[in-house]
């Protein structure tokens, strides 16, 4: 049986991948282009299990179509992680809310049209960014479960970049929970999603890192990045959670009976830029006098949250436990300072 993992390339796609092939899955995956096929085959060393294919533009609603067609006796299972995240644009629609509906539409159309009988569980990788609500106000007494939605609409998502990557993230789920409910008498999958959070850890492959890394973990980079005499903020970023735990959360969405429809919301605790300072203080000390100083970080030990995340569904439903900030910092940065040297 093969499971296609859409945006195979990707950071956390490229840790699933990995999970798939150690459980001996047949992976089909795409990349925007041959090149980058090629370089995620080397990093397997050419795994005979691991096929790519091409889609160079997730915007085009028929983009994967002649992947389905091509290989759907095989595929049973599909994980769409591809969609983009970056902040780096004012082109909110072209670059952020059109990719992020018309991949996921695209990939479930597809599957309508070539596979409707033969898949039979898909899992969107979504984000916490669909569950949270960009503009309220912050509150000790705003609790979010897998239950909550971001209000964004097509419109107000175009208001700045923040607004726009966390409304694609809610319109692109929103888009797979709708299309499911239209075609249940059409098609046989069952649908899942994973909604990280901010997504820490190394990356699979040492090749990977250069002088920026991929959004979440670019966090992390800074604070090596940060002088001495730079106070860096208190305040909480936001949540944390490793990235092989994502991937392994999306294994289980396909995997068990006890995930079918639901929403993993994926999340182990808050961060600030201080907490990641200070965990980087205590396990390597080559940093200190180079990065910004330790400090108390007081938002974070009094809990001074702008919201409450309450994940304990997820937690409970999943039954292991996530990988600690502590662990997931120093996975990061031991790779960063062993490329750099």
């Amino acid at each position: 049986m093969s499971v296609l993992v859409s945006g195979a390339t990707g950071f956390i796609a490229q840790h699933i991948v990995e999970a798939l092939l150690n459980e001996n899955y047949k992976v089909i995956g795409t990349a925007r282009s041959q090149e980058k096929g090629d370089n995620l085959k080397k990093q397997f060393n050419n795994n005979p299990n691991l096929i790519m294919e091409v889609v160079s533009d997730i915007s085009n609603v028929n983009a994967f179509d002649h992947v389905l067609e091509k290989h759907a006796k095989d595929i049973k299972v599909v994980l769409h992680t591809a969609s983009p995240f970056h902040f780096n644009t004012t082109e909110y629609e072209k670059d952020l809310l059109i990719p992020a509906r018309n991949g996921t539409l695209g990939i479930l159309e597809a599957i309508k049209k070539y596979a409707s009988q033969t898949v039979e569980r898909v899992v969107i990788t979504s984000s916490f960014a669909a569950v949270y609500d960009v503009e309220a106000p912050p509150s000790k007494d705003l609790v979010y479960t897998e239950k909550n939605w971001n209000p964004a609409t097509w419109e107000t998502a175009q208001k700045n970049a923040v607004m726009a990557y966390c409304g694609s993230k809610k319109i692109a789920e929103k888009t797979a929970w709708d299309f499911l409910e239209k075609n249940k008498n059409v098609v046989k999958f069952q649908l899942s999603t994973v909604n990280p959070v901010f997504v820490f850890g190394p990356q699979l492959a040492s090749s990977s890192v250069g002088d920026t890394l991929n959004t979440s973990c670019e966090l992390i980079n800074a604070v090596l990045k940060s002088k001495p005499s730079d106070v860096l903020a208190t305040s909480i970023a936001g949540e944390f959670i490793d990235v092989r735990d994502v991937a392994k959360a999306h294994l289980a969405a396909f995997q068990r009976e006890n995930t079918v429809g639901k929403r993993l919301v994926m999340s182990n605790g808050p961060f600030s830029s201080q907490t990641i300072c200070n965990v980087i203080h205590k396990d390597f000390p080559q940093y200190d006098g180079k990065i910004a100083p330790v400090a108390k970080d007081t938002d974070v030990d009094n809990g001074n949250v702008s919201f409450v995340l309450d994940n304990s569904a997820t937690k409970k439903l999943l039954g292991w436990e996530f990988i600690s900030l502590q662990k997931s910092v120093d996975d990061t940065v031991a790779q960063i300072a062993q490329v750099k040297n």
